[in-house]
């Protein structure tokens, strides 16, 4: 069967399998986007809170100061997630582009091979940089950064792991393997913090919680297959591409954290953490939406339509984002005081405008990997250039917290503007968002002209 016969038009899914994440078979790309979306919109609400209590019971236990060691900690985590996002986007598109049992399981094979030798070598890198780093983030201990160095052996494989899951479109098993993780974080955290290891116990806990999601997994996992066929494998130039991709989105999603735990005191960059954590929440959010997204777009033809895979996961980032700044303008300071507690409502006039340029941000990657998903794209280079800037902008511009929020917002309007304007004018022109970026290009100087 083709891939456009297997995601050929028919009715819309049912309750049953909207709540498993598997639609009957010959559901539309569209309906398959819903419901995969919706299983992952659910499972994201648990990690989400998990998540926050872990955060808002770290920040009211340990104070802001101590709160902003333990975010910076798990923003290291954060930035070095591309490594396991790109293993992950990688082996969920050849996974989903493999129609065969014996390709999708030479697939993972290949890449679980590399992943462990890659954690190895993080773990081996960060422990070496580790005077450095607790030099630059004013940490208390060395032994912050060397809890994180362990974790990672472990953490590259993870994403094949859930990368297989992703490319066969088990996202109920995806969801909870992502639920184990945030609510093992949670678990071990509380008594690790109750029993006097306090910042140590809370950053233990983030390393904890990675091993045991790699240990415990649902669904179907690669069953060994004897026999030789011919598979798609995993290239080069796609995992270039992926690795340009996640850095770009980590650096932007994370960097700011640490360097305002740079440039500004420990109170103050606690309270940064907490406004950040909010946008961390909406982020989370939205890429549970286009996690469905993606395999089903990199296994759709080009002929079935490509509004039909996009157009879902934009109608929901873009109402999420907008509900999400509404309420946050409409109560910032309640929100922080009753969340956080006192000592944090201060910051709750930055809420809004943080949660706006999340919004932003979230838009331009829903197109970024839209783009991804079809072909080789060159928008993630794009994202890497602004990631930079962002950097940059935040070294010259750091005089207050609204400074530095301000930069982000700038910075994202312009992503989200560069990333769509050749997907408006192929609309403006009668065509698919799916032409090729050449053509896409001839399009918007003939439309500047």
């Amino acid at each position: 069967m083709s891939r456009s016969q297997a995601l050929s038009v028919s009715n819309p899914s049912s309750w049953i399998g909207l709540l498993t994440g598997k639609p009957p078979a010959g559901s539309s790309a569209s309906s398959k986007v819903m419901s995969g979306s919706f299983i992952m919109l659910v499972g994201s609400t648990l990690v989400s809170g998990f998540n926050f209590i872990y955060n808002v019971a770290m920040a009211r236990l340990l104070g802001p100061a101590l709160f902003g060691h333990v975010t910076a900690a798990a923003t290291i985590l954060m930035l070095f997630s591309a490594v396991t996002l790109s293993f992950q986007l990688v082996c969920a598109k050849f996974v989903a582009r493999n129609t065969t049992a014996y390709g999708q399981m030479r697939v993972y094979q290949k890449l679980i091979r590399r992943s462990w030798a890659v954690g190895i070598s993080l773990c081996v890198l960060l422990a070496a940089f580790t005077p450095q780093l607790t030099r630059y983030l004013r940490l208390p201990s060395p032994w912050i950064m060397l809890m994180l160095a362990g974790s990672f052996v472990f953490y590259v494989p993870l994403g094949v792991r859930r990368g297989w899951m992703q490319g066969k479109c088990e996202f109920h098993a995806l969801t909870w393997n992502l639920v184990i993780e945030a609510a093992l974080k949670l678990v071990a955290s509380l008594p690790l913090v109750f029993m006097g290891y306090g910042l140590l116990g809370a950053v233990g806990a983030l390393g904890l919680s990675v091993i045991g999601a790699y240990v415990i997994t649902f669904g179907q996992g690669p069953q060994h297959i004897e026999g030789e066929a011919a598979f798609e494998p995993a290239s080069f130039r796609e995992g270039i591409q992926a690795t340009v991709f996640f850095i770009g989105q980590v650096v932007i999603s994370n960097i700011d954290i640490l360097m305002v735990k740079h440039f500004f005191d420990a109170s103050d960059a606690g309270l940064y953490a907490a406004i950040a954590l909010v946008g961390r929440v909406l982020y989370l959010a939205c890429w549970s939406v286009l996690s469905a997204m993606f395999p089903l777009s990199a296994a759709a033809e080009r002929e079935e339509g490509a509004w039909q895979v996009l157009r879902w996961p934009l109608f929901v980032v873009t109402g999420m984002s907008t509900l999400s700044v509404a309420v946050l303008a409409l109560f910032p300071r309640i929100i922080m005081h009753l969340v956080f507690g006192s000592h944090y409502s201060q910051s709750g006039q930055l809420l809004a405008l943080y949660a706006a340029l999340t919004g932003i941000y979230a838009l331009a990657v829903t197109l970024i990997t839209f783009e991804m998903s079809r072909k080789i794209a060159n928008t993630g280079w794009l994202q890497l250039v602004f990631s930079g800037l962002l950097v940059l902008g935040i070294v010259v511009f750091h005089d207050s917290l609204r400074q530095v929020i301000l930069v982000r917002s700038i910075l994202m309007i312009g992503l989200l503007a560069l990333v769509s304007a050749p997907f408006l004018v192929n609309l403006k022109k009668g065509k698919t968002p799916d032409d090729t970026p050449q053509e896409a290009a001839a399009l918007y100087e003939e439309h500047s002209a």
